[in-house]
């Protein structure tokens, strides 16, 4: 085969992304489409599964048509924790899709946390129990179904990831499996035997009969059905979370660097060599599974990064991200402007859901300039608050920042994080490194690479960023974030 190309799709929460990669692990071509995002009610937040199926269609079909070349293998990397509900034996959606972001399943996870099942869920799972994980969503929308929860416990309906609803479209309904990176995001997946656990799902009233089937990131789920402009018989080589892909898209396999990818949200990641459970405030999950291996990670998830510049710029009249940046250098500092971006709580390390937004600081001569800076800053600082407590955990002594995402694009941000961490920052300069990162996992899957040292010879293109603050400077300005902070919580 003369050119074979991966293909690989990234369903994110604003965007739907398909590229296409070559044995030289270049992106050749690429297609991107948005779906749209509701919020009915204050602190809901929800999709169409429908429209993230066409929008991942329409990408794909683009890059058929742009394929210059044989597609050898098929990857997927998407939004983690949103949930759909389908109906098996016609594959049409039963509810909205429930996004990570969504708070709705609060009472759910409040009457857990009361009765006292917090300890024993977080030890089994690795996840503290807080609504943007899928058990609470999947309950709800069960709920919310006729006669929801018999129909499960027939098999009559299927509970998944956005992994699992991709899957399920392209192999026209004969898969219905995900990976162990979206299981581990659940709740529900026990991370030591490594299967759904049946106390758990008891807890949460989940049937597992409803659950997909669990299996290595990479590997082969299926194959293609002909449908319009996809070809039939290509096999199906990867599923994997998003952040998780962009940790195996650094292709930085060993132990000792924390990743951040910068979008709407932003999650931190470490790898780890074992099932490491915090009560700090982080997350264990699975960074990434082969078949025969497994690796292990901390993770900290922050909820609004990313939106919070979106939310200032529709506040300011901006449309684009870039003119906050410009924005934001029009003055030399924040002038003890701070903005908790707590719109739907406050994730890691924190995880209080209860938690709402403030802007604090501000005095007459306060601008817009001051608030679009508060607002790039406070993803720095809530930044730090995970990698501070991600790199004594999991005892890194000499710790860097591997930055990816949207907002890695903004220079003045990733100049800050290294200022107020103290640490360097390197930028992967791809804009599609989670897509990348499950291409890498279909490429070793169906033979384009041998080993993940073949993977970490490819070219790629990164930049350095080192703190240029003092270290007094550094920690007046994040003594004045955890005030900020401290004022949510009350």
């Amino acid at each position: 085969m003369k050119n074979p190309l991966l293909l690989a799709i990234d369903q994110g929460t604003t965007n739907t992304k398909a590229v296409l990669v070559n044995r030289q692990g270049q992106i050749v071509a690429r297609a991107s489409y948005a779906p749209k995002i509701f919020y009915p009610q204050p602190g809901w937040v929800e999709q169409d599964p429908l429209e993230l199926w066409e929008t991942t269609y329409c990408a794909i079909s683009d890059c058929v048509r742009k394929a210059l070349g044989d597609i050898v293998a098929i990857a997927v990397t998407n939004q983690r924790e949103t949930t759909v509900v389908w109906e098996r034996s016609s594959g049409k959606p039963l509810g909205p899709a429930v996004v990570w972001q969504c708070r709705r399943s609060t009472p759910i996870c409040n009457s857990l946390i009361q009765a006292g099942h917090e300890p024993f869920v977080r030890e089994r799972t690795g996840l503290t129990i807080d609504p943007m994980f899928s058990g609470g969503k999947m309950q709800w929308l069960l709920d919310h179904i006729p006669n929801g929860r018999s129909r499960a416990e027939r098999g009559e309906i299927c509970l998944g990831t956005v992994d699992s609803w991709i899957l399920w479209n392209l192999t026209g309904g004969h898969a219905f499996s995900c990976d162990y990176t979206n299981a581990s995001r659940t709740q529900l997946f026990n991370l030591n035997t490594l299967s759904w656990d049946e106390h758990i799902l008891d807890l949460f009233g989940i049937p597992q009969v409803a659950l997909p089937e669990v299996m290595p990131s990479g590997q082969i789920y299926g194959v293609t059905v002909s449908q319009g402009e996809i070809p039939g018989g290509i096999p199906i080589a990867a599923l994997i979370g998003d952040s998780h892909a962009a940790l195996f898209g650094h292709a930085n396999f060993q132990i000792g660097a924390i990743k951040a990818t910068y979008g709407t949200g932003t999650s931190l990641m470490t790898p780890i060599d074992r099932v490491q459970i915090s009560n700090n405030g982080l997350s264990t999950t699975i960074a990434w599974a082969r078949p025969g291996s497994i690796v292990y990670a901390l993770e900290g998830n922050i909820y609004a990064t990313g939106a919070a510049v979106q939310w200032v710029g529709q506040l300011l009249g901006k449309s684009d991200a870039s003119e906050i940046e410009i924005l934001a250098k029009q003055v030399e500092s924040n002038e003890g402007v701070y903005l908790v971006p707590a719109f739907v709580g406050l994730g890691a390390p924190y995880w209080k859901a209860e938690a709402r937004g403030l802007i604090c600081g501000l005095t007459r001569g306060a601008g817009p300039a001051h608030l679009a800076r508060a607002a790039l800053e406070a993803i720095a600082y809530q930044v730090r608050d995970v990698f501070d407590l991600m790199t004594k955990e999991a005892g890194l002594t000499s710790p860097q920042l591997l930055a990816d995402g949207g907002g890695s694009r903004n220079d003045f941000l990733m100049q800050f994080q290294a200022d107020i961490l103290g640490w360097p920052v390197v930028r992967n300069d791809s804009t599609d490194i989670s897509a990348l990162g499950a291409a890498y996992l279909a490429g070793l899957a169906v033979g384009m690479w041998e080993t993940e040292a073949d993977i970490q010879t490819l070219s790629r293109q990164q930049e350095h960023f080192v703190p240029q603050i003092s270290e007094v400077q550094r920690e007046r300005l994040y003594s004045g974030w955890k005030e900020a902070v401290q004022r949510t919580l009350l």
